[in-house]
C-alpha cells in the first residue's frame, strides 16, 4: 500500500516527466520494501521511499 507521501510524490514526478515529453514505461510498488519504482525514458530510474523522498538510480 502507497503512502500518502509517495502518492503525491509520484503524480508530481510523472507529470514533469510527461510535461518534458519523457515516456513512463513502469511504475511499481516494491512490496519488499515499500518502495515505488518508476522506469522512464533512456534508462531514467527513479525510487520513491514511502516518506516522499526519492532519488535517481
Amino acid at each position: 500500500m502507497l503512502t500518502a507521501e509517495q502518492s503525491i510524490r509520484c503524480v508530481i514526478l510523472c507529470q514533469a516527466l510527461t510535461n518534458a515529453f519523457v515516456p513512463i514505461f513502469v511504475v511499481r510498488l516494491d512490496e519488499r520494501t515499500g518502495n515505488l519504482f518508476v522506469l522512464a525514458g533512456d534508462n531514467l530510474e527513479i525510487e520513491i521511499y514511502a516518506n516522499g523522498f526519492w532519488r535517481f538510480l
